[in-house]
Order: C-alpha cells, then sequence, then structure tokens
C-alpha cells in the first residue's frame, strides 16, 4: 500500500492521536489518495462477512453547501430546548457555518439493506478510514449533522444511493490548518467483570 506521506505511525498512537479536526486547507486529497482509505475502511470486520457498505465521495462545492445549509436547517428544526445539542444553536444558525469545516472532501459510508443491521459494520468501516488518514498525515471528522439531510430522497437520488440503502456516517476528509490538542478521556466505567 502507497502512502500520501511516508509517516509511519504504530496503531495505538494513531487511536490516540487522532482527533476531529474542524479547520481545513480545503484541498482536495487525490483520487488515488482517497481509494487508498477505501482500501484501508473495507478491511474492517462485519457480521457474518456481508461487507455491506458502499461509499460516495463528495468534492463539489455547490453539493457541500447544500448538504451543509440543508443539515443545519434540519438539526435546528429537531432541536430540543436544553439538549447538548442545543449548544450548537448559534453555529447552525450562522449562515457562513460549514458543518464540513472547509474540508472540500466528503466521504459517505452507506449500509446495503439485508437481513443483517448493517450500521454497526459501516462504523467499523469509518473508524478504519479515520485511522488510515491519520495515518497518511489527512484529517478527519465525523459530521453527524449530516445524517438526517443525506437520508433525504432527494439527496439520495442526487448521490446515487439506492432507495432502501441508509446513509450511516458522513466523513469530512482533509489537509488540516491546525490540530486540535484532544480533550482528556475518563478512565474506563466498568459495570462488571465476573
Amino acid at each position: 500500500m502507497k502512502t500520501v506521506q511516508s509517516k509511519k505511525v504504530d496503531a495505538l498512537e494513531a487511536i490516540y492521536d487522532r482527533r476531529a479536526v474542524r479547520e481545513y486547507t480545503g484541498v482536495h486529497p487525490s483520487r488515488e489518495t482517497i481509494q487508498e482509505l477505501l482500501e484501508a475502511a473495507v478491511q474492517a470486520p462485519s457480521a457474518m462477512d456481508l461487507q455491506p457498505w458502499e461509499f460516495v465521495i463528495v468534492q463539489d462545492a455547490a453539493l457541500l453547501k447544500r448538504i451543509s445549509d440543508r443539515s443545519k436547517k434540519l438539526s435546528l428544526h429537531h432541536m430540543k430546548p436544553g439538549s447538548g445539542l442545543s449548544l450548537f444553536r448559534r453555529e447552525l444558525e450562522d449562515p457562513k457555518t460549514d458543518i464540513f469545516h472547509g474540508a472540500g472532501t466528503a466521504i459517505i459510508i452507506v449500509a446495503k439493506p439485508g437481513e443483517w443491521p448493517a450500521i454497526e459494520d459501516c462504523c467499523l468501516a469509518a473508524q478504519n478510514l479515520m485511522l488510515a488518514a491519520h495515518a497518511m498525515g489527512l484529517a478527519t471528522c465525523p459530521i453527524g449533522f449530516a445524517r438526517e439531510a443525506l437520508q433525504e430522497p432527494s439527496f439520495q437520488k442526487e448521490l446515487g444511493i439506492g432507495e432502501h440503502h441508509l446513509p450511516a456516517m458522513a466523513i469530512a476528509v482533509g489537509y488540516a490548518k491546525s490540530r486540535p490538542k484532544g480533550p482528556p478521556r475518563k478512565p474506563p466505567h466498568v459495570v462488571a467483570w465476573r
């Protein structure tokens, strides 16, 4: 496997160092780089080895803006006062806010329909993709705000997502303007060890 940068990263180092980046240069990763990320994503485990994922790559600036604008509108509409998400109200009301943080590339992982729920498997693929991106010197951010808009039939049709497919995770991918330090993590809370 080729990598964008010849940066060797230990798996544990990648897990501890990777952060959600919310400030990008706007430079697109190459097609070859994105293909490498997808190859890493599909190495994820899946129930019964069904590999129930598909991918949509969005780099069209106008389309990303429309998805962002619709996502903000839907999030504000469903936001309950006092909920944890209400902390983002002012940011979501700002017309300049881009939920993709200027990354210029979004990779949407889509769950194929089937008898076994595929969302969890798609989330495993997302984690692989984000860790691979980190190892390659790229930055990522999972974009939960996009999920509802991406599930609308009009966007699904425009993006070529099948009728019974479910957009599981959108990930902003690009080159970081700055990398945040991670917040301290709470220690694991073990409720039982028998």
